[in-house]
């Protein structure tokens, strides 16, 4: 989970604070955690850093510093701390999901996927499948990993994991639309016209797609289905200087031609 808006982020669910702690201890859990909630990033960490100066085995507590710190971007001290949350919890699943986002941001894919894997086998027994918000949650995670492999020219790797990705949710139509992009550079257009087509049934509005749907009807040769692509485009929202530029660029290539 990132935790680029901590204010927004949902506080993590824990359990009533045992009888067995202290009154300063008591105080300064609650403080803490209702600052975690409010967004008060530094009242938050002084707060349980304090509390765990004598109380060290409260897996929520780390899981909060760990995400307040990946807020200030020290990576290394907040993935330490999302380790210490899973060696007390290990089925802690906000944890699991905080800790590879880091882990993908310090380039360490092989880790991140690994933790997706993991917190994907944690469905419940009964349940047979993981809460939505933990599914959604690792579709971004993975489509993230993704975009890495992309940029990182696995281009293989990339349409793999952005697949699993819209398994897990094939209504974000956003990641659908980066694996049209990464379909065709690999060398796979008519795939991509595909993933394209889908978007925009679901998203009429979605412009974006009907522009890539342009420039892979180039792609192929069909220049004059691109031009209509790009025409519609235009005339539905007149300022997507993207569609604009596209269609000049390739009526001149005719006009020469």
């Amino acid at each position: 989970m990132r935790t680029e808006d901590v204010d927004k982020a949902a506080a993590p669910v824990v359990s009533p604070v045992p009888h067995s702690l202290s009154a300063t201890e008591r105080r300064l859990y609650e403080i803490g955690r209702r600052r975690y909630e409010r967004g008060d990033l530094e009242g938050a960490l002084r707060a349980l850093r304090r509390f765990l100066e004598t109380r060290r085995d409260f897996a929520d507590v780390h899981y909060m510093i760990g995400t307040l710190l990946e807020h200030e971007n020290d990576l290394a001290a907040a993935s330490e701390s999302l380790r210490e949350a899973l060696r007390l919890n290990p089925a802690y699943t906000e944890a699991m999901v905080a800790l590879a986002s880091i882990y993908e941001r310090l380039g360490e894919f092989a880790r991140s996927r690994a933790l997706a894997e993991r917190v994907a086998q944690l469905a419940l027994p009964n349940a047979g499948t993981i809460d939505a918000t933990t599914r959604g949650k690792l579709a971004n995670l993975e489509a993230h990993l993704a975009d890495a492999y992309r940029e990182a020219g696995a281009l293989g790797d990339a349409v793999e994991v952005y697949r699993k990705a819209l398994d897990r949710c094939p209504t974000f139509h956003d990641i659908r639309y980066r694996l049209g992009i990464t379909l065709r550079e690999a060398g796979l257009p008519d795939r991509a016209l595909a993933e394209f087509a889908r978007v925009r049934r679901a998203l009429p509005n979605f412009f974006d797609a009907a522009v890539q749907t342009g420039v892979t009807l180039y792609t192929l040769g069909r220049a004059d289905e691109a031009v209509v692509q790009w025409q519609e485009v235009l005339d539905r929202d007149p300022t997507r200087e993207d569609a604009r530029m596209y269609l000049r660029m390739v009526l001149r290539s005719l006009e020469a031609g």
